[in-house]
């Protein structure tokens, strides 16, 4: 068919809708996750953890830390995978690769050769779970080297592979810990079951929804492969996907209507660093690995959306000993217009409320 032909303006307005970054908040910590289809958990909390604020930077004033707990621990509507929680709509779709996982010959060798380790760890899993992984006794007969990440305890390395294969799931957390229990426990029994092909042409599909429009055949983090509808954009020289029901709402209101919002360094928005310059013309660079003199905006400073273009850094912190938000600085890319500024000072007065906490340094 026809490409679509979008300005770049339409097509960062697609961007953000599809990451419920426009004017209009969903509702809930379930609508989030079922649109971004992952959000990502990362315990650097400079001003909060990464999943709560994705979350707070969509649904706003209302949302509260408890909810997100009680959607993947109570109601089981989303779980725990690979460094996020997904919703669990998404888990029939990732099943069939789960299935036919490692493809990794050096993982398939150490899974063999640990065909004992395995057995312990799922029969004390099955005989007293929910467990932490301190709990499980590390009975393996051969070890994978320490990596910088993880110790020379193999426990923690043998859940992570059951868990990448369904066998065992988070079942909870208790702080940043997790709690594991055998798959069957945590996920719902009565799921729709697909063929490999057909779940991988939605999960394409999954991840188009929550790009809005994607680079095609690009192996970045969406992989959207030919679903959706071809599309280019002005003075851009790739090739594009674009969501239908996306395109469809764009043309349905021209105007759409933004806000301000502070994304966190690791929101799923940021993470597509390519499509991020090349739509939005903004190279982002995080800091937190960069030596301190070598540090323009600060260690862990928040990209500020303000409709659909990024106008600059949040550098702040939370102070809990005096129970304030640090502003240490707002970093302007253009000079703001008085009324943008006044914007960015109301998002911050919100954050800090939604935190609990006073303001100091807001200039």
């Amino acid at each position: 068919m026809t490409p679509h032909r979008l300005t770049r303006d339409e097509a960062r307005r697609i961007v953000v809708r599809a990451q419920l970054l426009d004017a209009n908040r969903p509702g809930d910590v379930v609508e989030v996750a079922e649109q971004l289809a992952y959000i990502k958990i990362d315990p650097t909390a400079t001003i909060a953890p990464c999943e709560q604020t994705v979350l707070w930077s969509r649904i706003g004033w209302s949302y509260e830390p408890g909810q997100l707990a009680k959607a993947v621990e109570l109601d089981r509507l989303l779980f725990e995978y690979d460094g996020a929680f997904r919703p669990m709509s998404l888990l029939p779709l990732m099943l069939p690769a789960m299935r036919r996982w490692p493809q990794r010959e050096s993982s398939r060798q150490w899974l063999d050769a640990n065909s004992r380790f395995r057995a312990d760890v799922l029969a004390r899993l099955r005989a007293e779970g929910p467990l932490q992984a301190r709990d499980i006794p590390d009975t393996a007969q051969v070890s994978r080297p320490p990596d910088g990440w993880s110790g020379s305890n193999q426990v923690p390395h043998m859940l992570e592979f059951l868990m990448r294969q369904g066998e065992v799931a988070v079942a909870s957390r208790e702080g940043r810990q997790r709690r594991w229990d055998l798959a069957e426990r945590v996920y719902p029994q009565d799921m729709p079951a697909y063929g490999e092909d057909e779940a991988a042409d939605l999960l394409r599909a999954r991840r188009l929804q929550a790009a809005g429009i994607a680079k095609q055949g690009d192996r970045w983090w969406n992989a959207v492969g030919t679903a959706g509808e071809p599309a280019v954009v002005e003075g851009s020289s790739w090739r594009f996907r674009v969501d239908p029901d996306a395109l469809a709402a764009l043309h349905a209101d021209k105007d759409g209507g933004g806000r301000v919002a502070f994304l966190n360094p690791y929101d799923s928005l940021l993470f597509d660093r390519p499509r991020l310059e090349e739509v939005f013309e903004f190279a982002y660079v995080l800091e937190q690995f960069k030596p301190k003199p070598q540090r323009r905006y600060g260690f862990f400073a928040h990209p500020i959306l303000m409709g659909d273009r990024f106008v600059g850094m949040l550098d702040a912190e939370v102070d809990r000993e005096n129970d304030v938000l640090q502003v240490n600085a707002m970093h302007e890319f253009l000079p703001w217009e008085p009324e943008e500024a006044d914007m960015v000072r109301a998002e911050i007065a919100e954050l800090a409320e939604w935190l609990g906490v006073g303001v100091v340094g807001m200039r």
